[in-house]
């Protein structure tokens, strides 16, 4: 981060005051809002929310040398015999105020990226193919929402030419808030799916909320979404904002598009109008991430980045963990691991590159599958839906975790013969004693599910590696 004068910050700042303490460092170079990672120098930014108030560990922080701290407490308990403090009404809004002024100041090119799946991998592969170019930051980990976007943001060293974001939401004004800290010069949409219809209500809802994304957007910023959607389209006709408008996916009437895939269980290979004499290559499994891998060129061509550079930098990309991660069992099996996010759309395309994709000295092709969470009153309906995707030919076993996917083991037991079929409700030692019990050292081992249903426990015990 750029340091910072006290001063500064105070003016960027709306209704504020500050009690300055002369034996403190009048700058800051960092900005942190949990106290364990505070060091010489930052600025602490104590959040109010649920059972947590921040504001009760400003003494560690100043312990670890924080120079100041905003404060929206009591003024009697601030304290500024010890550290600068900075009064404001909402200690957040001032986090998000403080980020968007700090986005002006090291102006980067800010690519903003959401969408219902994949826009981890989205945002990781376009950050991959434009480092040959210039000097990139990004979102780390799970850093997507009102406070891990702006800190991300804080977190740019001053000399970044492009910041790519993670946007993440599970409700309506979320994105439109991160879009309005961020204003993203490019705007992206991997997908609208079917995550968080519990509070979004459907698609259309979706497609709503994810196109909040163009609200913060740079005049004549450009566009790129999905062109298979017409809900996209549709919702666009209600903006009234001068931006370019740019489609991928897999029809050759789209701007970027890609053709030609081929799977293996360790790579996907296509080809692009981008460059349709080049061949590209992506380390991972799945035709569903060539949609990545397009976003990432399409963004790498818009910043004139050299295409054989940008490919050459996906051929040598590499996953977040616990996103279609290969890991190897205790007794040698190959395990996928998938279980830190699912919707009806992610897992019906993982499921179809299992069943399909071969497996060169691979025994039997097992799937692991818990619970999707946040579908709202027609969970049941999706998970029963999920039979389709599940085919006798292409899969060998199936163990289903939780209480929604007892609607699943229902419809696959007309599928599928009794000793090809494992449910537990809740017991997670049962699974994994099951699977430990059944797996064999050539198997091919699928686990997915939300991250809330804790099948990363079952990926540790099996494998021995930690997950979290």
């Amino acid at each position: 981060m750029k340091k910072l004068s006290i001063e500064t910050i105070v003016c960027q700042l709306d209704h504020v005051e500050a009690s300055i303490n002369s034996q403190r460092d009048p700058f800051i170079e960092s900005v942190e809002f949990d106290s364990r990672k505070v060091q010489p120098g930052a600025l602490f930014v104590p959040l109010v929310g649920g059972a947590t108030d921040g504001h009760s560990y400003i003494n560690q922080a100043i312990e670890q040398g924080a120079s100041a701290t905003l404060w929206s407490d009591e003024k009697e308990a601030a304290p500024t015999d010890l550290i600068h403090v900075i009064f404001v009404e909402d200690t957040l809004k001032a986090l998000h105020e403080l980020a968007n002024y700090y986005r002006h100041l090291i102006n980067p090119i800010v690519i903003g990226i959401t969408g219902s799946n994949g826009k981890t991998t989205a945002k990781d592969m376009t950050a991959m193919s434009l480092t040959s170019k210039y000097v990139v930051h990004k979102t780390q980990g799970n850093f997507n929402n009102e406070i891990g976007m702006p800190y991300t943001i804080l977190k740019m060293p001053e000399n970044t030419e492009v910041c790519v974001l993670e946007m993440g939401m599970s409700n309506f004004g979320e994105i439109h808030e991160l879009s309005s800290i961020a204003e993203p010069d490019i705007a992206v949409i991997t997908l609208i799916g079917e995550s968080h219809l519990e509070f979004l209500g459907n698609r259309a809802g979706i497609a709503k909320a994810k196109l909040e994304i163009i609200d913060g957007m740079r005049e004549h910023g450009k566009f790129l979404y999905p062109g298979d959607e017409p809900l996209i389209e549709d919702e666009l006709e209600t903006k009234d904002r001068a931006f370019e408008k740019y489609r991928f996916g897999y029809d050759s009437s789209y701007e970027y598009y890609a053709y030609d895939i081929y799977e293996e269980f360790n790579k996907t290979f296509f080809r692009t109008n981008i460059d349709e004499n080049v061949l590209c290559t992506i380390p991972i499994i799945g035709a569903y991430n060539v949609s990545n891998a397009l976003i990432a060129l399409s963004i790498a061509t818009m910043l004139e980045v050299p295409t054989e550079q940008a490919i050459f930098q996906l051929s040598k990309f590499e996953l977040t963990a616990n996103r279609v991660q290969w890991l190897e069992t205790k007794n040698g099996a190959r395990l996928l691991n998938d279980a830190y996010n699912a919707s009806p759309t992610s897992m019906r395309a993982i499921l179809n590159t299992l069943a399909h994709v071969e497996m060169e000295g691979a025994g039997r092709k097992i799937a692991v599958l818990g619970d999707i969470r946040e579908l709202g009153p027609n969970s049941e309906e999706y998970h029963r839906d999920l039979k389709d995707s599940l085919d006798v030919e292409g899969l060998d076993k199936v163990y289903l975790f939780g209480d929604q996917m007892a609607y699943l083991y229902d419809e696959l037991q007309q599928k599928f013969a009794p000793e090809q079929l494992f449910y537990e409700k809740a017991n997670h030692q049962r699974l994994i004693d099951v699977l430990q019990r059944e797996t064999g050292n050539d198997d091919v081992i699928l686990v997915k599910s939300s991250f809330g249903v804790d099948l990363l426990k079952v990926v540790t015990a099996l494998t021995g590696i930690t997950t979290r």
